[in-house]
């Protein structure tokens, strides 16, 4: 897996996050600090969501069986999806908790030069694995604007890496100011603040993930691009009259159904309407090599 191009992105953010997690932990003890807790808890649910996102690749690439005829490509959304859940449980409700319990018991931030320390280096690490998140999704996204290639992406695993990745940067910059408006005013309600708002980020971005991944999980058309280049592909041959229905549904990342119903010339035999279908299926994989499944069924319009 590791030197698989479309794991490698979520191999670095578990190396990262597991690092982090080990600097932050030790820094909410020295310090007592709530809100470094809440980040210790935030980068130990990212290294578990990582680890579940590496298992539904593994589960999506196995081959079509009998009882699964269309391929488990949907695997890597049912995991991405259940990371959604544990971001919001494990890591936005935990922090509103703890953030709650500060308040009514606010103590005094102790030993914040070393939280300050391992959360200035805490964004440095997690911001490169955030830069390089996004550096491969520039790779994909053929310029499409960012937040739109967000939205539209297939891709669950790199979309939810990188919700993670910038969740957990600005979740280092609240704890920052949080930590540093505390030590200013030696008021520790300034540490519950921080944690608040750190859960209210990761809900934000958990609820994001969710809805996301929930549309690709119940079934999504593929890229408009598809059915463009299938009714091209169609047009083209002067042996199809028309499309009279033309369906693409993403069964996983790289995965895709297209079904039609095609309209053919008059007068052309079993043999030859079977014949121009295997050529239109082989000119449409070779166009899009993403289409893994193709049903044509030939049909007459009706009135």
């Amino acid at each position: 897996m590791a030197g698989d191009s479309s794991t490698a992105h979520i191999i670095q953010s578990l190396v990262a996050n597991l690092l982090i997690a080990v600097a932050k932990g030790v820094a909410a003890m020295i310090t007592g600090s709530g809100a470094m807790l809440a980040e210790t808890l935030h980068s130990l649910a990212d290294c578990g969501n990582q680890l579940l996102l590496l298992l539904g690749v593994r589960m999506s690439r196995r081959p079509p069986s009998e009882k699964h005829p269309l391929g488990h490509g949907r695997s890597l959304y049912f995991w991405s999806f259940m990371v959604a859940l544990l971001l919001f449980s494990g890591g936005g409700v935990f922090s509103l908790y703890e953030g709650f319990h500060k308040l009514g018991h606010a103590g005094e931030v102790e030993s914040v030069e070393v939280a300050l320390a391992v959360l200035a280096l805490s964004l440095a690490i997690e911001g490169w694995a955030t830069l390089k998140n996004i550096g491969e999704m520039n790779k994909r996204r053929r310029g499409k604007p960012f937040f739109q290639y967000l939205r539209d992406s297939k891709d669950s695993d790199l979309v939810v890496v990188f919700g993670e990745n910038a969740a957990a940067c600005l979740g280092l910059i609240l704890a920052l100011l949080a930590l540093l408006m505390a030590s200013v005013t030696g008021d520790g309600r300034w540490d519950a603040i921080g944690t608040l708002a750190i859960g209210a980020v990761l809900i934000g971005v958990a609820v994001f993930l969710a809805v996301e991944v929930k549309s690709l999980l119940v079934g999504e058309a593929a890229d408009p691009e598809i059915a463009a280049a299938a009714a091209a592909l169609a047009v083209e041959d002067p042996k199809i009259t028309r499309v009279l229905r033309l369906i693409t549904v993403q069964q996983g990342p790289g995965e895709v159904l297209v079904a039609v119903k095609l309209g053919f010339a008059e007068g052309m035999t079993v043999e030859q309407v079977a014949g121009t279908i295997n050529e239109f299926e082989t000119r449409l994989r070779g166009r899009c090599p993403e289409v893994k499944w193709c049903f044509v069924e030939p049909d007459i319009p009706r009135t």
